[in-house]
């Protein structure tokens, strides 16, 4: 059994032993270059020295041991969550039941992680996500490093220069396309909300739809889905259907554009359908398009 992720551009031109302690902080130089001298670590399915530069889109791959996955779980970050990183933010993948940032009736969030985990490297500059994701939703959710990222990825996000894909699978047979229009309940008001969608698959009395916010209202998406008729797998919160024991709504951010603070290149960071969700669409005999 293998931990692996991918190399990001933060990691760039940076020793192995240096990119590996960057994603497991907690754990002592001395024990990482063991790994490496001992054959256990990888790039790119070849073994490499402590000393190899790294580049971005390699695979570094390390043989799983209990003494690598302590260090990991003390690092609060697992190193495959960080989707993307640079000197201005970085990307990271939020698990299904976790908050982003302190919630009323919740001791843990994944802002604590965050910061926890950037201690441990030695930074102790302040660091915010800039969206929201719900508890029960996973996906990839940005923070900025210290006070001007966060102001700046904020405005970013406000000027609506940021874009979030979902995937959801909702019961009912859908159209292949469309866009949901209507008023949902928002801070105490009624305001209006729109969500385009389009259909991947449809099979068993569900359709897989990908879905874009046109707007930013809590649980837009859910509650306009419901409406609609098709309430979303495993939300009962919205009356939607339970199967194969699913815990959550089968609700997942897959796709986050936005632009590159410093640059303004565009980037596009992909986080893959978690495993809790596969099942049902096995179940279901939906298979996700390549690209998704």
């Amino acid at each position: 059994m293998m931990t692996h992720w991918t190399v990001n551009p933060y990691e760039e031109h940076r020793p192995l032993l240096e990119a590996i302690s960057l994603r497991i902080p907690s754990a002592p130089r001395a024990f990482l270059r063991q790994l490496c001298k001992k054959q256990r670590v990888f790039i790119d399915d070849h073994l490499a020295t402590a000393d190899t530069l790294v580049s971005t889109g390699q695979k570094i791959s390390i043989k799983k041991s209990l003494r690598t996955e302590e260090f990991i779980t003390a690092s609060q970050l697992v190193p495959r969550q960080i989707l993307y990183e640079d000197e201005q933010c970085m990307v990271i993948n939020k698990p299904a039941g976790l908050a982003v940032h302190h919630a009323h009736g919740h001791t843990d969030d994944l802002q604590l992680h965050v910061q926890a985990f950037l201690h441990r490297r030695g930074n102790d500059f302040r660091t915010a996500p800039v969206h929201r994701l719900d508890i029960g939703t996973s996906g990839p959710v940005l923070f900025g490093k210290g006070r001007a990222a966060i102001s700046q990825l904020g405005k970013m996000l406000m000027d609506h220069q940021a874009e979030k894909y979902y995937l959801a699978l909702v019961q009912g047979e859908t159209p292949q396309q469309g866009e949901l229009c209507s008023a949902v309940p928002a801070k105490g008001k009624i305001k209006e909300a729109r969500t385009g969608y389009q259909r991947l698959a449809c099979s068993g009395g569900y359709s897989l739809l990908e879905l874009t916010l046109e707007t930013g209202r809590k649980h837009q998406i859910r509650y306009q889905l419901a409406e609609a008729g098709w309430p979303i797998a495993g939300d009962l919160r919205y009356k939607g259907p339970t199967t194969n024991d699913l815990s959550r709504p089968f609700l997942h951010c897959h796709r986050l554009l936005f632009p590159q603070p410093e640059t303004g290149q565009p980037l596009q960071i992909n986080c893959e359908l978690p495993d809790d969700l596969k099942p049902l669409l096995t179940t279901l005999g939906i298979t996700l398009p390549p690209t998704y």
